[in-house]
């Protein structure tokens, strides 16, 4: 009899550690996507797409001293809607990448720490070269009724580009595009940064 009970029980934790594997698998998997959706609103200068990503209550801390906390997915939104109507307005081009190199997920919560890129490409008609910054980040996400994970938490701030270019992937975490090295003969004013 005990040994049916052993028995019983290795199985019922093999199932239950594989079914737990298989479940972190697919939140690595969605919250990886959210760097995608990212990419392509910034790639497509799309706030809309911002709506999928924040969640209702979502909050924003920006770097800036002078600037206050954003709260609520509309305000953050219509922070990327005048950011990205400014490049628009000149005509430019914008990329963003990101390489997460931490995450945590306890339960129906996330935490994920790493650095982004930036590239700003001017018009080609105006001969300015292309410019990159880079900063690093931390996104807190949650995981809604609805079963998918949504950006609760966002706060930046600017590092060094080679902090980006130096982080070394972690195994299932996001890790972007290879973006060539460019030089930097200039970058875009600081008030020409995007609010991520």
């Amino acid at each position: 009899m005990l040994k049916k009970v052993s028995t019983a029980f290795t199985l019922f934790s093999l199932l239950y550690f594989s079914a737990l594997q298989v479940a972190v698998a697919d939140d690595n998997e969605a919250l990886n996507a959210v760097y995608n959706q990212f990419s392509q609103a910034f790639n497509d200068l799309d706030a809309n797409r911002m709506k999928s990503i924040y969640s209702e209550d979502a909050c924003y801390i920006p770097e800036n001293q002078g600037e206050e906390i954003t709260i609520g997915r509309d305000k953050i939104v219509a922070l990327y809607e005048t950011f990205f109507g400014k490049i628009k307005h000149k005509n430019a081009k914008i990329e963003v990448d990101f390489r997460v190199i931490e995450r945590n997920i306890i339960g129906r919560s996330a935490t994920d720490v790493g650095y982004y890129l930036i590239r700003f490409h001017p018009p080609l008609d105006n001969g300015e070269p292309s410019s990159e910054f880079a900063g690093k980040f931390v996104g807190v996400s949650k995981k809604k009724q609805d079963g998918k994970w949504y950006l609760t938490v966002d706060t930046n701030n600017r590092a060094e580009a080679s902090f980006y270019f130096n982080a070394k992937p972690s195994p299932n975490l996001y890790y972007g595009r290879q973006f060539p090295s460019i030089s930097q003969n200039s970058l875009p004013k600081h008030n020409d940064k995007p609010e991520h």
